[in-house]
């Protein structure tokens, strides 16, 4: 028993050592080391509090009557002590996320957001969603599952609209693209706390699926999320969304095709039988995406996502398909027409480096004249706002406003275009 508890202690001192230092350099390991660390640093109280409850039940059973029990339990107290550590850090992810929207929007950008949408802001952080985190859904929101956009292939490609119970009408909307690495993942499992928070403040959230790799080549996948978009410009009116404010969202390789269809509006190669829909977008928030599929900086540490994309998703290497790469990286596609964008990502992400993001918020920056705000997010691993923890709940809030400013703005355009029409019709009279 003292052995058994020692190795236990051992796992879960590699654990919070693993969250402050992640391995970043080998594909392999930094697959696992993501899973670890984003376990970990979002759920740090709840290892403590599970490492503590297996501690009480091994001195139970005698661990301590030999030194590596002992030694076992000075262990797993440093360990938390590390954790607790990591948890007050946490703290720190609200003021870096307000000074990103300030230096983003300005330092009034506040100011500038309609009463009644900042009325409707979170009050603080909801300690009862982080202590128990599972199921994700909030009692004022109702989920519509299922409802099919598109046939493609001979698949029907399904969307899920959430809505706030009371079914307001006129919404901004929201669609969610999911990650995956483009061969995995659906529309069931990302972004449930975002969509949840926003869905209970008003919006009209949408979560589609689309036609993933190694069956899809790109642009496939990118061709579904336009239809998506389109869809909601023709058909979401019925489940109270405007059609006229339409917002995207994704994380990983959904935040990839998200930045993609919000730099691409109209173009024809990516709208095959569908060319004259409108698929602009008002605004882009992209949470750890890939920004250049041929990563011409050589910022990846490995070749992990070179073959990915060349053996499953594009079908070709770099070498092969220049031009096919180059259309393909939302970073070679930025105009001064960008929308604004929110770009999120964190520090200690292993799977997708922060230092992409860097260099394609630094290229919105330049080229855009719509506002850019980006985010580096201490501490927090790749997919760390899956579920709801303290640290995705400051961003989740960040993101709020931000989209609360974007919406304002568009308002205001809106009563100012009236405006100016009323003021033209008077002159011809």
């Amino acid at each position: 028993m003292p052995w058994l508890f020692l190795t236990v202690a051992l796992v879960g001192a590699w654990l919070t050592y693993n969250t402050y230092r992640p391995v970043f350099t080998r594909p392999r390991l930094s697959v696992v080391s993501f899973f670890a660390g984003w376990l970990t640093g979002e759920l740090a109280l709840h290892h403590i509090l599970w490492q503590a409850a297996a501690t009480a039940l091994f001195i139970w059973a005698g661990a301590l009557h030999s030194w590596p029990g002992v030694l076992g339990l000075c262990i797993s107290v440093c360990s938390w002590v590390f954790l607790a550590r990591w948890c007050w850090r946490i703290r720190v992810v609200e003021d870096v996320v307000e000074q990103a929207l300030c230096l983003g929007l300005g330092r009034d950008y506040r100011d500038r957001i309609a009463p009644r949408i900042a009325d409707q802001f979170a009050p603080g952080v909801d300690w009862p969603q982080i202590l128990l985190p599972f199921p994700i859904r909030h009692a004022e929101v109702e989920r519509l599952r299922d409802l099919p956009y598109a046939a493609v292939d001979g698949v029907t490609l399904a969307l899920d609209v959430y809505r706030h119970h009371s079914h307001p009408t006129g919404c901004p909307t929201l669609l969610q693209i999911h990650g995956g690495a483009w061969v995995i993942g659906s529309k069931n499992e990302q972004a449930l706390p975002l969509m949840q928070h926003l869905a209970a403040r008003g919006w009209v959230c949408v979560a589609a699926n689309y036609r993933l790799s190694p069956r899809a080549t790109f642009p496939d996948h990118l061709i579904d999320v336009k239809r998506a978009v389109a869809w909601i410009r023709e058909h979401a009116t019925a489940y109270g969304a405007d059609p006229d404010f339409v917002v995207i969202t994704g994380g990983s390789a959904g935040a990839h095709l998200a930045a993609l269809a919000a730099l691409t509006p109209g173009d024809a190669e990516y709208q095959p039988g569908f060319e004259s829909a409108d698929t602009r977008v008002q605004a882009c928030v992209a949470f750890y995406g890939v920004y250049d599929f041929a990563d011409r900086r050589r910022l990846n540490p490995h070749r992990g996502l070179a073959h990915l994309l060349e053996r499953q998703v594009m079908k070709a290497s770099v070498a092969q398909a220049p031009a096919a790469y180059e259309r393909a990286s939302p970073i070679s596609r930025i105009t001064a027409a960008a929308p604004p964008f929110f770009i999120v990502h964190g520090t200690h992400d292993t799977l997708v480096p922060i230092a992409g993001a860097r260099l394609f918020a630094d290229g919105l920056r330049a080229a855009s004249k719509n506002p850019v705000v980006f985010a580096e997010i201490p501490g927090a691993q790749h997919a760390f706002e899956l579920f709801p923890s303290l640290r995705s709940g400051f961003v989740i809030h960040g993101v709020e406003r931000f989209l609360a400013y974007a919406y304002s703005e568009h308002l205001r355009v809106q009563a100012a275009e009236r405006a100016g029409i009323a003021t033209a019709a008077e002159a011809a009279r």
